[in-house]
Parts: C-alpha cells; structure tokens; sequence
C-alpha cells in the first residue's frame, strides 16, 4: 500500500526573510531534504507552493514525478495548502503522508516508524512523538483527508487531525529533527546540529 506524500512549502517565509524550501542544511535543500524524506514510500509525491512558486519551482527541473499543486492564497493558512495537496492527490485507502518543508531534520527512519505505525496499527492518524512534543511527518487515512478537504477557513489541520488521533496515533522516536522547524535565521544554528 503505497500512500500520496504532500510537501508544504507555500508559506511566505517572513520571519526568515527568504524561501524556506531554498535554505540549505548539510549543503542539500531543505526541498531537497523533504523530497529524499518521502519519495522512498509516497507515489505520487506532490509539492504545494505559493509565495515564491516561480523560484522555487526553477529548483525542480531537473526532479520530474514531483506533482506541483498551487495555493492561490497562501496566506489563508496551512489547512489550504493542505486541502490544495490533497486536492491534488488521488486519495485511496492508503491514506497521506504529508510534511511541512520547514522541518529538513527528520531522520528517514521516523517517515518508516511513522507509516508502518499507520498501516500496522490501523489507525486514522499517526504523528512522531518526541520527548511529548508531536512532529512531522504526519500519516493520515482517506477519512481524515475527506474531513480535511471538507473543513471551513475558519478550522486548523491540526484540530481536525487532533478529532481523530487516539493514543495509538502517537508514535514515539528518538528523533530530536521531527519536532525542529526553522522559523527565523536563529533557528538554522539548532538545525545544523541535528541533520541527519
């Protein structure tokens, strides 16, 4: 069972004050990063974008099989770029995987515990806990996803995906990089000690 995987990467990136996806960590992309996370394990594998889409979609022309879905208002928030990726993905029974590009620190092995915690278990929702604090990547089940699409502007992806995860969503690892995102330049230092 081979679930879609969906990269958000359509964020403004004002607090970094430049593309978030172009940012380098151990001299690779944090796109780059996000698309060697996922690849192994998602078909299709869709990139979400809308602010700085032009510059980063420069950066994939050499990577075809990358599906490009655009989010024509980025600024309404991370469930519309989510809904814009599940749009695009044809969601069957083996769910979605999705991650957020500003996280390049997760170790491959945590999407691995992740989605076989996901098809084992059989659960709506599995979510990489570290050290109690949830992270990225996130596996949801086609039910999830319809919630999602069908979810007002007014709700988070995170409230509605919360409505489904039972203790058994949660799955612990031992991976400091699934719950590290890069926010401002300050963030990049921290990031840098934890690259796989």
């Amino acid at each position: 069972m081979t679930p879609a995987g969906i990269i958000l990467a359509a964020g403004a990136s004002v607090r970094m004050g430049r593309p978030k996806a172009l940012l380098t960590l151990g001299g690779v992309t944090f796109l780059e990063r996000a698309i060697r996370l996922l690849a192994p394990f998602c078909d299709p594998l869709i990139l979400v974008l809308g602010y700085h889409r032009d510059q980063i979609e420069f950066t994939l022309t050499n990577r075809p099989g990358i599906r490009i879905a655009v989010n024509p208002n980025p600024a309404r928030g991370m469930l519309t770029s989510l809904q814009c990726g599940l749009a695009a993905a044809p969601i069957t029974d083996s769910g979605a995987i999705f991650t957020v590009v500003d996280c390049p620190a997760v170790r491959p092995e945590t999407a691995r515990a992740v989605l076989d915690a996901f098809l084992l278990r059989r659960v709506a929702v599995a979510v990489p806990v570290y050290q109690g604090k949830r992270g990225h990547p996130v596996c949801i089940s086609a039910e999830v996803a319809r919630d999602l699409l069908a979810a007002p502007e007014n709700e988070s992806a995170r409230d509605i995906i919360a409505r489904h995860r039972t203790p058994e969503s949660l799955v612990e690892v031992d991976d400091p990089g699934a719950v590290t995102d890069a926010d401002t330049p300050q963030d990049l230092s921290t990031l840098e000690a934890l690259a796989p």
